[in-house]
């Protein structure tokens, strides 16, 4: 049985080399269906919301970093096509394949995809929001502390963080979902393991803590997720 009560480190199938363009085309497809299916794009646009506020009407430039296959993004753009809301939405990501995916599904958009380290771009305007989903659980403490204060600098609004709780039921619910309806070997196996590297409320504040942050709320959202707010 594995322990719930500090992160595992053990690293993810996906953050490994040379994987088949294939096995990355599968496992950035059924993320988006279970990022619709369980809440996770509905706790993005929700923290959209949040930080956009009263002020609708100006043209607001948005980051992912770690976009995976743009599914949030593409989310993004639809939502705020259909409520009249300007936006320009950039992803950034260090593997080559994820990128090559996420542009193949927005051919006819105006999404804007960076295939590098997102430490290495250099913005000429810095964005008012950047945010992360599924991505902050990649990283060790000590990287995560430094990547907080880095989306903090590099935003002008606020940025916000959507990722997982670790607890046994969302463990072993995604492990049976994933082993009965999952044709992708990356998500069968990285699927549980991205909960046991997910977080508690205190670990989030400790570490909002060490990077000096101020002005952050965390929210419990449906299903098993911390969304963690800061605003500038």
């Amino acid at each position: 049985m594995p322990s719930f009560k500090n992160r595992s480190y053990q690293k993810e199938l996906l953050d490994g080399d040379a994987i088949p363009f294939e096995a990355i085309r599968q496992n950035m497809a059924e993320l988006d269906t279970i990022n619709h299916l369980l809440g996770g794009h509905r706790i993005t646009l929700k923290a959209i919301r949040a930080l956009i506020g009263s002020h609708p009407g100006k043209i607001w430039h948005i980051t992912e970093i770690g976009c995976g296959g743009g599914d949030n993004l593409r989310v993004i753009q639809n939502w705020a096509d259909q409520h009249h809301i300007k936006v320009v939405l950039t992803g950034i990501d260090i593997n080559k394949e994820c990128i090559a995916f996420a542009q193949s599904r927005v051919a006819n958009s105006t999404i804007r995809f960076i295939q590098s380290d997102y430490r290495d771009v250099q913005f000429e305007e810095k964005p008012q929001i950047i945010f992360s989903s599924l991505f902050a659980h990649h990283f060790n403490d000590s990287d995560l502390i430094q990547q907080l204060r880095w989306m903090k600098d590099k935003c002008t609004v606020g940025f916000f963080i959507n990722d997982l709780h670790r607890q046994p039921l969302a463990y072993y619910s995604i492990k049976i979902l994933t082993k009965v309806f999952s044709k992708s070997y990356l998500v069968k196996h990285d699927a549980p393991l991205s909960v046991l590297r997910g977080f508690h409320r205190k670990e989030w504040q400790a570490l909002c803590k060490q990077a000096n942050l101020t002005s952050v709320s965390y929210q419990w959202c449906w299903a098993f997720r911390w969304l963690i707010i800061c605003r500038k």
